[in-house]
C-alpha cells in the first residue's frame, strides 16, 4: 500500500516536472498571450466602467413629464448613464466642431505630450534603478554619469509637464469660448430675430420655470464644465495609457504571472471601492443649484434695496438669505462627511493595500529565480527592485487616477446636466415650448382648450386683434376674446384695474408672450418703443442712454449728431444735464445719478431719437410735471408717433382718440374717447362717491337727533 502511494507521488512529481519544463520552453509565448490579455482586459474594464448605463426610469419620466410641478421641485438625479453620454456628445459637437478645428488640433497635441511624458517616466524608472545600483556597487564614475543623465532628462520632462498644463488650460478656455458664444447667440439672439424664436433671455426667466438662475449657468457653470471637460481627458486617457505601459514593462521584469495575480487582487478590491463610492455627480449638481439660489437672494436684495429699506424688511430679507445659506451649509457638511469616510476607505485600499501587493510582486525576482533570467549580483537585484518599485508606484498611481477619474466623471456629469438643461431649455423656448406652474383654473376644460391653442400673427401697418385671448404665463386667462383695431395716428388709452391685462397686451405686441388664439396683425417689433414707469438705463455714456440700443457708430450712420441729441434734450428740458454731468461722453451709474423724473425724460428722449411708428407708454409720465407731460405728448404726435398709453392721469385723456377699458372681470369696452365728456362724467362720479361716503355719517347724526 505504501509502495503504491509512493509510486503515485512520484508520477505526480514527474508530471509536474514535465509541465514545468513545457511551460519554461514556451514561456515567451505564454508571456505574450498574458500581456495581450492584460491589455485587452484593462481597455475592456475601462470601457465597461465608463460606458453608458441605462438612465433611471424615473429620470426618463421626469423628462417626459417636465410640466409636472412635483418633478420640477425635486432636483434630477445625476449619474454616469446613457443620458449623460447623450448630453455630452451633443456638447462635444459644439466645443469640437471638426477634426480641423483649433480644439481638435490642441487635443492631438495634448495626446502627444501625454505619450511623451509616459515615455519619459519609463526612462526615469530605469535610470532610478541604475543610480541606486551604482551606489550599491560603489562605482562613483557610473554614479556621476547617471546623475548627468538624470539632469539632462529633466529638460524635456519639465518642458513636457509645463506644456501639458498650458494646453489643458487653453483647451478649457477654448471650450468655454465655444459654449459661451453659442449660448449668447441663443440667449440674446440677433437684432432682427423676432417672433417665437426671439427674446429667449426674457422668456426663459418669465415664461418658463426650469431655469431659475441663468446668469450663474452662463458664467459659473459653463466655466466649471469647461475646466472639468479639459481635465477629464488627461485624468482618464493618461492613467489608462500609463497602466498599460508600466505594467507591460513590469511584466518583462517580474513575469506576467505575478502581474495577472496582482490584477485579480486589485480588481476585487477596486470593485469593493466602487460599490462604496457616493454619487458625487448629484452632489455637484445640487451644490451648483443651491449656490445659485443663494446668489439670487443676494442679487434680489441689491436690486430692490430701496423698496426693502422703505418697507423696513431687513429682518425678513436676512431670514430668507440665512435660510438659503443654511441650506448650502447643510448640504456641504453632508458632502464633506461622505467625502471624509470615502477618503479613508479610498486611501486604505489604494495606498496601503495595493502597496503591500506591490511589495510582494517586487520581491518575486529576489526570492525566486524566473525561467530564462540570468544570475545577478546584489547590485543587479537592487537595480531590479528599485526599477520595479518605481514602475509599480507609477502604475499604482495611474490605476488610482483611473479610479479617481470616475469621481471626476461623476462631477462632470453634474456640470453636464446643468449646461445641457440650459441648452435644452433655450431650444424649447425658441420653439414656443414652455414649462410653467399653472394656476388651478387652467385645468378646467374650457381654459385648457384655450391654452392648447395657438393664434396667427401677421405683419401689418395697423394694429388689429381678432378674437385673441389674453393669457398670462401661468395660465390665468384675463380676457377670453379681445378684438380691436388701431390705425396709425389713432392714439389709444388703456385703462382698467390692476391685473386686468393692460401690460399683457403690450407684451403680445412686443412678441414677448405667445398668442393662444385668434389673429394678431401688427407692425414688426422694431416699430415699437416701450417707455415703462421705471426706464432702463444702460452701462455707458450719457449719449448711450439716449441712443440705446444703438452704438455711436450707428447713430452717425443715421446722420444724427450730438447737436441733434441736444435739441432732443431741449424738448424734454434736460439741456442743463449735459453741462452738469460733463458732456455726452461722461460715464456714470446713471440709475443713481438721475432722479426719477429725469429718468422718464431720458426715456422720452430715447423715444424721440428712434422715432418709431408706435410708442408703448406704461405710466411713463407719472414722475414729470403736467406741463412737461403735455409738451412731450404733443412732440410725439408732431413726429407721427402713435401712442398706446396706460395711465390713470385724466390729464392725458385729451391726447387720445380711442379708449380700451377693461372691467377686471374678463370684459372690456373699445370705443372712441370723448375727453371732455369723460372728464365731466369722472367729475360727477367723484362727487357722487363723496356724497355716498358721507351717508353713514349723516345717518349716524340723524339717529343722534332723533334721540332728543
Amino acid at each position: 500500500m505504501a509502495a503504491l502511494s509512493t509510486s503515485r507521488i512520484k508520477e505526480f512529481l514527474e508530471l509536474l516536472d514535465g509541465i514545468s519544463k513545457h511551460y519554461a520552453a514556451h514561456r515567451p509565448l505564454i508571456q505574450r498571450i498574458l500581456n495581450i490579455s492584460f491589455i485587452l482586459y484593462v481597455l475592456g474594464t475601462t470601457y465597461k466602467g465608463f460606458s453608458a448605463r441605462p438612465a433611471p426610469k424615473g429620470q426618463l419620466k421626469r423628462n417626459k413629464d417636465a410640466g409636472n410641478e412635483e418633478g420640477m421641485r425635486r432636483p434630477p438625479r445625476v449619474a454616469v448613464d446613457a443620458l449623460f453620454y447623450q448630453r455630452l456628445r451633443h456638447i462635444l459637437r459644439i466645443v469640437i466642431p471638426g477634426i480641423k478645428s483649433k480644439e481638435a488640433l490642441m487635443l492631438i497635441m495634448h495626446s502627444s505630450l501625454l505619450i511623451a511624458r509616459t515615455a519619459i517616466s519609463l526612462y526615469v524608472a530605469a535610470l532610478d534603478g541604475k543610480i541606486v545600483a551604482s551606489l550599491v556597487r560603489a562605482k562613483p564614475l557610473e554614479f556621476a554619469y547617471n546623475i548627468i543623465r538624470w539632469l539632462l532628462v529633466a529638460i524635456p520632462a519639465t518642458w513636457t509637464n509645463s506644456w501639458l498644463s498650458y494646453i489643458q488650460s487653453k483647451l478649457a478656455i477654448a471650450y468655454r469660448t465655444r459654449l459661451t458664444d453659442l449660448v449668447m447667440r441663443e440667449y440674446l439672439g440677433g437684432k432682427n430675430e423676432a417672433g417665437p424664436e426671439g427674446k429667449v433671455y426674457y422668456k426663459i426667466s418669465n415664461l418658463d420655470d426650469r431655469i431659475k438662475n441663468p446668469d450663474q449657468m452662463i458664467t459659473h457653470d459653463i466655466q466649471r464644465f469647461s475646466a472639468s471637460l479639459a481635465a477629464i481627458y488627461s485624468n482618464l486617457a493618461k492613467p489608462v495609457l500609463d497602466v498599460i505601459l508600466y505594467n507591460y514593462q513590469l511584466s518583462q521584469n517580474v513575469g506576467a504571472e505575478g502581474l495577472i495575480g496582482l490584477t485579480i487582487l486589485v480588481q476585487l478590491s477596486a470593485a469593493l471601492l466602487r460599490s462604496l463610492t457616493p454619487n458625487f455627480g448629484s452632489y455637484t449638481a445640487l451644490s451648483a443649484q443651491l449656490a445659485g439660489a443663494l446668489r439670487h437672494s443676494h442679487s434680489r436684495l441689491a436690486e430692490f434695496s430701496e423698496e426693502i429699506a422703505f418697507m423696513r424688511g431687513e429682518e425678513t430679507e436676512k431670514m430668507l438669505i440665512e435660510r438659503e445659506f443654511a441650506t448650502v451649509i447643510l448640504h456641504e457638511r453632508r458632502v464633506l462627511r461622505r467625502r471624509w469616510w470615502f477618503g479613508c476607505v479610498e486611501e486604505g485600499i489604494v495606498k496601503w493595500l495595493w502597496g503591500s501587493f506591490g511589495l510582494v510582486l517586487c520581491a518575486i525576482p529576489v526570492f525566486f529565480k524566473l525561467p530564462g533570467a540570468d544570475n545577478i549580483d546584489l547590485g543587479g537585484r537592487t537595480e531590479g527592485f528599485v526599477t520595479n518599485r518605481r514602475l509599480l508606484l507609477s502604475s499604482s498611481d495611474a490605476f488610482g487616477r483611473v479610479m479617481y477619474s470616475y469621481k471626476d466623471l461623476s462631477e462632470l456629469a453634474g456640470y453636464t446636466a446643468r449646461v445641457s438643461a440650459l441648452l435644452e431649455t433655450m431650444e424649447d423656448v425658441k420653439k414656443g415650448k414652455f414649462t410653467k406652474t399653472l394656476v388651478s383654473s387652467a385645468s378646467t376644460e374650457d381654459n385648457a382648450k384655450i391654452l392648447q391653442g395657438r393664434g396667427e400673427v401677421f405683419i401689418s401697418e395697423d394694429i388689429q386683434f381678432e378674437n385673441v385671448p389674453i393669457v398670462t404665463p401661468n395660465g390665468d386667462i384675463l380676457v377670453r376674446s379681445l378684438s380691436f383695431k388701431i390705425q396709425p395716428g389713432q392714439h389709444l388709452l388703456i385703462v382698467g384695474p390692476n391685473g386686468c391685462g393692460k401690460s399683457s397686451l403690450f407684451r403680445i405686441l412686443g412678441g414677448l408672450w405667445p398668442v393662444y388664439g385668434g389673429v394678431v396683425r401688427k407692425p414688426p417689433a422694431s416699430s415699437f418703443v416701450l417707455i415703462p414707469q421705471r426706464p432702463y438705463l444702460t452701462i455707458g455714456t450719457l449719449r448711450d442712454q439716449v441712443i440705446y440700443p444703438h452704438s455711436q457708430r450707428e447713430m452717425i450712420a443715421r446722420g444724427i449728431t450730438d447737436d441733434d441729441l441736444f435739441k432732443i434734450f431741449q424738448v424734454v428740458q434736460m439741456e442743463n444735464v449735459v453741462e452738469r454731468e460733463g458732456g455726452w461722453d461722461t460715464v456714470r451709474e446713471w440709475r443713481d445719478a438721475l432722479s426719477g423724473g429725469d429718468k422718464q425724460k431720458i426715456a422720452w428722449a430715447r423715444l424721440f431719437y428712434h422715432n418709431p411708428k408706435y410708442a408703448i407708454l406704461d405710466e411713463a409720465t407719472s414722475l414729470v410735471p403736467l406741463e412737461m407731460e403735455g409738451r412731450m405728448m404733443e412732440h410725439a404726435t408732431k413726429l407721427g408717433i402713435t401712442l398706446l398709453t396706460v395711465s390713470h392721469r385724466p390729464s392725458l385723456w385729451k391726447y387720445h382718440a380711442m379708449i380700451l377699458h377693461y372691467d377686471g372681470q374678463g370684459g372690456y369696452v373699445f370705443t372712441k374717447l370723448d375727453a371732455e365728456k369723460r372728464l365731466a362724467l369722472q367729475t360727477e362720479k367723484q362727487a357722487l362717491e363723496a356724497k355716498l361716503a358721507d351717508v353713514p355719517r349723516m345717518k349716524a347724526r340723524l339717529a343722534e337727533l332723533k334721540g332728543f
